[in-house]
């Protein structure tokens, strides 16, 4: 996660080539950040959550209320840029992490990529996999994708079991600067192009 909106403050029309907004999955739902109104929520969801991201995220250092803010207050703007798509994770009307899809500044146009955090008490409950596959199908609807990558440092087993899951191949081990406390100074790179995705999606229909 990359971490208020006036509320008189007049939100960007959307991007033509964009997500849905609201991505329904049984239980759990996707939805687009609400601004100003999702803040004291996904504060405490944050808040309860910071030991058990502290390791792999290094924005969790720098974290306080106005980060937060900032962060939900760019959310409407990168989302009508075609560039940056970030979904809360909801259960029951609760808030229980984020996902997001995006285009990162030095990737090429084809390229999306997809990351996602939860609370400590919503994982082993398969939620990260499954908000992370419908982002898949979202990225491949977009003109022009064609193919989705999920980025983690390879220590992070829990994050790397999301793309195993899911088809992704490992696509490249590379060197980067460690910046969170447990990171290890190498990132593992997976890959979902737009034909593997489509043959997995023809594979599951013939079965």
């Amino acid at each position: 996660m990359e971490p208020t909106e006036p509320t008189a403050r007049t939100e960007p029309t959307a991007h033509p080539a964009s997500p849905r907004p609201v991505i329904a999955l049984g239980e759990v739902t996707l939805r687009r950040f609400a601004g100003e109104a999702d803040l004291p929520e996904l504060l405490t969801v944050i808040e309860e959550s910071l030991e058990h991201l502290r390791p792999w995220m290094a924005w969790v250092a720098e974290h306080s209320r106005a980060q937060t803010a900032e962060y939900l207050a760019t959310r409407a703007e990168r989302w009508a840029s075609g560039r940056d798509f970030a979904y809360a994770i909801v259960r029951d009307g609760a808030i229980l992490g984020a996902c997001g899809l995006y285009r990162r500044e030095d990737s090429p146009d084809g390229a999306c990529e997809i990351g996602y955090w939860l609370h400590p008490g919503a994982t082993g409950r398969g939620l990260a996999t499954r908000a992370a596959a419908a982002l898949v199908e979202q990225a491949f609807r977009l003109p022009g994708v064609e193919y989705v990558e999920i980025v983690h440092d390879p220590a992070n087993r829990a994050s790397g079991a999301v793309p195993a899951r899911l088809g992704f191949t490992a696509h490249l081990l590379r060197r980067c600067e460690a910046v969170a406390p447990a990171e290890t100074g190498e990132e593992q790179v997976w890959r979902l192009t737009r034909a593997q995705a489509a043959a997995r999606s023809a594979t599951r229909v013939r079965g």
